[in-house]
């Protein structure tokens, strides 16, 4: 009887051509770029979807604490697209919508940037002139977009608040938010009793009259005045000595809403706490 073979296990190699060796080596190629592809896209689109704590969330925007935030969400007083959401720690990214009541907190991280602004520094985003801009001064205060809140002129010195919040920006610059400053000013000449009653009772300028909050001689020296004024009209320290005939020769505003320089040199910057902002925020 003849043994039948058995069939191998194996079916013998064909051997490729060099085209095909070719394709397979190509199509390798193409597979590893779209993986590299997939890699950019995934590790770009990561700062975007980041996850984050919601009461983190919350106190980015600006709301209140992380504290308090945690107390808002178990109360019920916040929706994540909608939903309400009472679980601690729930996270969301930049693409969910979070409100608290009928108010959509922002998206942005906000950033809020206190400035001691030197002197020869215009309030500006920038200047056709090419002069300098504070903005030079806080280019390394973040990535976010800040712009100044009100103005201070090329020549005075002292406390700026830079932010991105504009809801807050809005606030401190309307006339009816009353936010005190206080400046020191130094004039040319001592100021006289009579004159220094004037501009406690009220002067009139071109636009109307005028009223401080306080006047007070620093230091003994009757050339050195600090006035605590919460009007908000253009140049207007300097508007109500030059009324009464004397020249500012120096003007630095020391405080700003509840803000101080301390531990802030000139030409520094600082960010704002979180108890700082929920007070500026809150205040009235």
């Amino acid at each position: 009887m003849e043994r039948r073979k058995k069939p191998s296990k194996f079916a013998p190699r064909k051997k490729e051509s060099t085209s095909q060796k070719k394709e397979v080596s190509l199509s390798k190629k193409a597979s590893s770029r779209k993986k590299e592809d997939s890699s950019k896209l995934e590790d770009d689109s990561k700062p975007n979807n980041e996850l984050i704590r919601l009461n983190r969330y919350i106190a980015n925007a600006g709301v209140c604490s992380r504290r308090d935030a945690d107390k808002l969400i178990e109360a019920g007083e916040i929706t994540v697209n909608d939903k309400v959401v009472t679980e601690m720690g729930h996270k969301v990214s930049s693409s969910d919508t979070v409100k608290h009541g009928r108010k959509i907190l922002n998206r942005e991280k906000t950033t809020y940037v206190l400035l001691n602004k030197p002197k020869d520094f215009i309030t500006t985003m920038d200047d056709p002139q090419g002069r300098r801009t504070v903005m030079e001064l806080v280019k390394k205060a973040g990535d976010e977009r800040i712009y100044p809140v009100g103005r201070l002129d090329r020549n005075t010195t002292g406390l700026l608040l830079l932010t991105n919040d504009g809801e807050l920006a809005k606030k401190l610059s309307h006339p009816s938010s009353n936010i005190k400053k206080l400046y020191q000013v130094e004039i040319d000449k001592p100021i006289t009793e009579n004159h220094f009653h004037d501009i406690m009772e009220g002067l009139e300028l071109e636009d109307g009259v005028i009223h401080v909050d306080d006047l007070a001689i620093v230091g003994g020296n009757k050339s050195v005045l600090g006035i605590d004024i919460h009007v908000g009209r253009n140049r207007i320290v300097r508007r109500i000595f030059e009324h009464l005939g004397y020249e500012v020769t120096k003007l630095d505003r020391v405080m700003y809403a509840g803000l101080t320089k301390k531990d802030l040199g000139r030409g520094k910057w600082r960010h704002l706490t979180e108890k700082e902002v929920i007070r500026l925020k809150h205040k009235k």
